[in-house]
């Protein structure tokens, strides 16, 4: 038996008058209860009870025992209690990971809306330029573009996010407009550096066959907002995902080249370690991020630019 169970058993068998009372109450035979009493007090080295053939009592060792136990107890009570109350009630820190400019364009706003609606949840947005591992970092929740990293990691999609190629009115106006994703090469063209891959190789689909295109580039950065904010001062085309661009789309301040012709989906998923699937702060959290996204859930043809 464990130390748990040993003081659970205690426990009762304390508040009764006698082990036959004892026996009948946990619906066992006496003689199994004398030899787990036995064993018990041999493992502790000291006698729990004073016992006759009609009533038991409590030495000194045995009352420490019976008041420590029915704290400790009561402690893993009241433990299991609010472990329990957690899966159902968003409570506690919740700790999440993501890039910069996701982070503090979208995230950072998110989170302060979402803390006025949990006040019993406090939350750590951790912002990194490289993926964090979740164990290693102790984050709840991450959030990744692109499929997931791992099948071991649990994941929902947020919300769709194609990755368009648009540039400034005035630098078409000069340059004129692509036809045909070889027409790139001949064009000026913001590359965005990030993680090991070929940063000025773009490779574009407009759902019925992909090529790739080598482009050519006077700027690059590894910070997807400078490079829109070039792309808005005229200096070339850009490939961007919809999340940051969306606002200049409908503005005008930026315009759709060669459509249909998208570069490869970078879909935003919030992902998770498994032991968080029935946390409460989690779930309510993601879920919450779900509806606040979903007007980037929209189709092709309905999108507002």
């Amino acid at each position: 038996m464990d130390s748990t169970t040993d003081l659970a058993f205690f426990a009762l068998l304390a508040r009764q008058p006698s082990l036959a009372a004892a026996a009948q109450a946990l619906d066992v035979t006496p003689p199994v209860v004398s030899r787990r009493l036995a064993a018990l007090e041999q493992r502790l080295g000291v006698r729990l009870l004073n016992r006759t053939t009609r009533r038991v009592s409590l030495t000194p060792e045995g009352e420490r025992y019976l008041e420590d136990g029915e704290n400790i107890l009561r402690d893993i009570e009241r433990l299991e209690r609010s472990l329990t109350e957690s899966r159902d009630t968003p409570r506690g820190l919740l700790r999440i990971n993501a890039g910069f400019g996701f982070g503090r364009r979208h995230l950072g706003p998110l989170i302060a809306e979402f803390a006025k609606a949990w006040l019993e949840v406090e939350v750590i947005l951790h912002l990194s330029d490289r993926h964090l591992d979740l164990t290693e970092g102790a984050f709840d929740i991450a959030i990744r573009f692109g499929p997931p990293p791992d099948a071991r990691i649990m994941a929902r999609k947020i919300a769709s996010n194609r990755r368009l190629l648009c540039a400034a009115p005035a630098y078409l106006a000069e340059h004129g407009l692509p036809t045909t994703p070889r027409d790139l090469q001949d064009h000026q063209c913001i590359v965005i550096r990030e993680n090991k891959r070929a940063f000025n190789n773009w490779q574009l689909t407009d759902g019925k066959q992909q090529t790739m295109v080598k482009v050519r580039s006077r700027l690059g950065v590894n910070h997807g907002e400078i490079a829109v904010d070039w792309a808005l001062a005229g200096h070339g085309i850009v490939l961007r995902s919809e999340w940051d661009i969306a606002p200049y789309l409908r503005s005008g301040e930026l315009v759709r080249v060669l459509t249909p012709w998208v570069g490869t989906a970078a879909d935003i998923h919030a992902i998770y370690p498994p032991r968080h699937h029935l946390s409460a702060k989690v779930r309510t959290f993601i879920d919450f991020l779900a509806e606040r996204f979903a007007q980037y859930r929209v189709p092709e043809g309905d999108a507002p630019w």
